[in-house]
């Protein structure tokens, strides 16, 4: 009787001890807290993640468990648990980027980890490199390097931001019923070198992500600390210089600040100088106000002026009329600016729930003078218009997060809310003359458009099994003063829209994720179209479903194959002389698109993103049915060296297949192939860089567009490709200190 009361005892305390939580923190070497580190019981194959404040609790973990602490960036950390009840302190230090420290965990986005390997691989140098983070999205720039880059992605033309969301730390950039287009996105206020991290992802499957989330989403994440403080100089061809100043204000282990600022200038390679001119000011805080509550602040100032060439016709160059670099119209150009304030807040209610919250302010003004007819409209003055607009935007954005776990399921769920208000006075188009004389006002009005939205979702994790299930609800309110009419009116529409969504993902071990998508989303359409159609198809919306797999086949190898379908209830026409977009009918797209990250020599890295897509008109026949400039093959790869010597370089090379540039592929929007290149040496404190685009110097367009137009001695009008021509052979010399 005493030896089985002995082996009781025995037994539950064998049991107390398996049933241990263990609690503890990870930071970096700075007392900083890696809420992106991984935590794995690789006797369980139990996992968590750290908290804002670095604090984790695992369950289940008894006596001898091994844990294994991973973040990108960082050097791994293992451990053997020889007591529970000791919280523990985990420190991982920075080092080189390995993909054997790469685990694919059961995250609803795991992609996240191509972009996370390609930050570290080859830092964002310019403005232009922080879309290209995004595996197989390509922009182009046609006017000046002021005016927000036209962006390709899934089969998209995307215009400058109709069909992709695009935030910054939460801080909307899309511009809703824009002077110039639908969703109209300038990334320029952002400073590459103040990005960390790069948070996409593609179709329309995010509960969190509303308007514009049909391509995907990119958010752009920017640092919270600074490692030092950094001067850099820049200089190259064709005028172009920049200076840069990062500076830490503060930098201790509960609080954080930094600012800086860059100016750039440049004359471009145009005949006609751009004159451009930016500056840009940022400044952030990030602080722990106690145990349980993290707020942060950031500030921001941005301007630019420009001239442009413009979009010039493929006659015009083959005529000998002007160079590939000339300009029908050289009084093309514009200025903008925006004013940002933010202020984030995260809680920790308690072991179990989170509240994360952000409100945000924008002040923005935008003046774009554009000619895309020449003399087809005005045969004397010309057909220069002059688009315009200043605003405000106010918003807030809620999530409340709580963990919950029984004995065969944990996970999350999530719910949130959001409210958005844009606010564009004196929105207008105008014909123009020269800058300077207003012709004729086409369009002059008074936006206000406002989004509410509620959603809720969870991540259900079950076995090797995780489930994403989540709906979301947007309400809009549209309104439009007309202050052309000649008695005062408010036009006023009102819609909304429900975006259920399903993610289904299989882990069956730390190098597999098979994944399995499917939801609904939307773009809005312009509030002066909507108030035109009185509410008729206003919100069209996106169905789209993917399926695939991230997967590493060996320790040094990451791969991701995917098979995607989207569905668009209508797509969107920029009409550049009206000043609207245009709604059309339904289209389809359907493509599969792969990544590779390839590890060749722990100081060499090989990358490849390649997409194939087929798109087309559904309620057009046969041939006629090609959706403009959608590609349907591109190509991006490169080789990056960061060697432990100092020396880095990187050379990269992205290809775009020939494309419709109309419905009935009459007109070819020609394909091109450029090379780039960059080079360094890294000392202590002092760095020494050279970058060049356009290697070889092939000529390429850079955009292109079926336009009709007439020069003015032409007798007659002439739809042909119209283009901006893509940089030349460009050389910049980078010199670098940090301190």
């Amino acid at each position: 009787m005493k030896l089985l009361f002995s082996a009781i005892l025995l037994l539950l305390f064998n049991h107390s001890i398996q049933a241990q939580i263990l609690t503890g923190k990870v930071v970096n070497e700075s007392q900083q807290p890696l809420k992106e580190a991984y935590i794995l019981n690789t006797t369980t194959d139990k996992h968590t993640h750290p908290n804002i404040h670095g604090s984790f609790s695992l369950k289940n973990v008894s006596v001898g468990d091994t844990l294994t602490f991973s973040c990108v960036g960082y050097q791994s950390e293992e451990l053997v648990i020889k007591d529970t009840s000791i919280p523990l302190e985990i420190v991982l230090y920075r080092a080189a980027i390995s993909l054997d420290e790469v685990v694919i965990t059961p995250e609803v986005n795991s992609l996240q980890l191509i972009s996370d390997i390609d930050v570290q691989t080859t830092p964002v140098n310019s403005s232009q490199d922080i879309l290209r983070k995004v595996p197989g999205l390509f922009i182009g720039q046609h006017a000046g390097g002021g005016k927000a880059e036209q962006i390709f992605l899934r089969g998209f033309d995307i215009d400058h931001g109709t069909d992709i969301n695009l935030t910054v730390d939460g801080l909307p950039v899309n511009m809703v019923s824009h002077a110039h287009g639908q969703g109209y996105a300038d990334l320029h206020f952002v400073i590459p070198e103040t990005v960390e991290n790069v948070d996409f992802g593609k179709g329309p499957y995010y509960e969190d992500k509303g308007n514009f989330t049909t391509a995907g989403y990119v958010d752009f994440r920017t640092k919270e600390t600074l490692g030092n403080s950094t001067i850099k100089l820049e200089g190259g061809q064709y005028d172009t210089y920049r200076l840069l100043g990062m500076f830490n204000v503060l930098n201790t282990a509960k609080h954080n600040a930094y600012v800086a600022s860059e100016y750039l200038s440049t004359d471009g390679f145009f005949d006609s100088p751009q004159n451009f001119d930016r500056i840009n000011v940022f400044g952030k805080y990030t602080g722990f106000v106690s145990e349980y509550d993290k707020l942060g602040f950031t500030i921001s100032h941005f301007t630019s002026e420009w001239d442009a060439s413009g979009q010039i016709p493929q006659r015009a160059v083959d005529s000998g009329l002007i160079s590939r670099f000339g300009a029908i119209d050289d009084t093309e150009g514009g200025n903008t600016s925006r004013t940002n304030f933010s202020m984030n807040y995260d809680k920790i209610l308690d072991e179990k729930s989170t509240l994360k919250s952000n409100v945000y302010w924008s002040a923005y003004d935008f003046e774009l003078y554009s000619n895309f007819t020449f003399f087809l409209e005005d045969p004397v003055n010309g057909d220069q218009i002059r688009q315009k607009e200043d605003r405000n935007i106010f918003g807030l954005n809620s999530e409340y997060q709580r963990t919950f776990s029984t004995d065969k399921l944990e996970g999350t769920w999530q719910a949130g809310i959001s409210l958005r208000n844009d606010q564009s006075k004196d929105n207008e188009l105008s014909r123009t003359l020269n800058r300077t004389e207003t012709l004729e006002q086409i369009q002059f009005g008074d936006i206000n458009e406002t989004n509410i939205a509620g959603y809720l979702g969870a991540d259900i994790n079950f076995d090797k099994w995780t489930f994403n299930p989540s709906v979301r609800v947007d309400y809009f309110d549209f309104k439009y003063n007309d202050r052309l009419l000649d008695a005062y009116q408010t036009q006023e529409e009102a819609k909304a829209i429900v975006s259920p969504r399903l993610n289904v993902f299989y882990n069956p071990s730390k190098r597999l994720q098979l994944y399995a998508k499917a939801g609904k989303g939307f773009h809005s359409n312009d509030t002066r179209v909507v108030v035109a159609q009185q509410g008729e198809t206003i919100l069209p919306s996106a169905l789209g479903a993917d399926v695939g797999f991230v997967w590493k086949p060996t320790s040094k190898m990451l791969l991701n194959v995917a098979y995607w379908y989207l569905y668009l209830e209508q797509e969107f026409v920029y009409v550049g002389d009206a000043g609207i977009v245009e709604p059309s009918g339904e289209t389809k797209r359907q493509g599969i698109e792969l990544s590779y990250r390839y590890q060749i020599l722990p100081w060499l890295f090989w990358n490849l993103d390649t997409n194939y897509t087929y798109a087309r008109s559904i309620e057009e026949p046969s041939g006629q049915d090609y959706i403009p400039l959608a590609p349907d093959f591109t190509l991006s790869s490169g080789l990056s060296i960061i060697h432990k010597s100092g020396l880095f370089s990187n050379i990269n090379v992205r290809h775009i297949n020939d494309r419709p540039a109309n419905e009935d592929n009459s007109i070819v929007a020609e394909g091109y192939t450029v090379t780039d290149l960059s080079a360094g040496y890294r000392w202590d404190k002092l760095s020494l860089g050279i970058q060049i685009q356009n290697l070889f110097d092939v000529e390429w367009n850079e955009t292109q567009f079926a336009t009709e137009s007439r020069l003015q001695n032409e007798a007659q009008s002439f739809e042909e490709i119209h283009f901006t021509p893509g940089t030349p052979f460009f050389f910049k010399a980078t010199l670098e200190y940090n301190f």
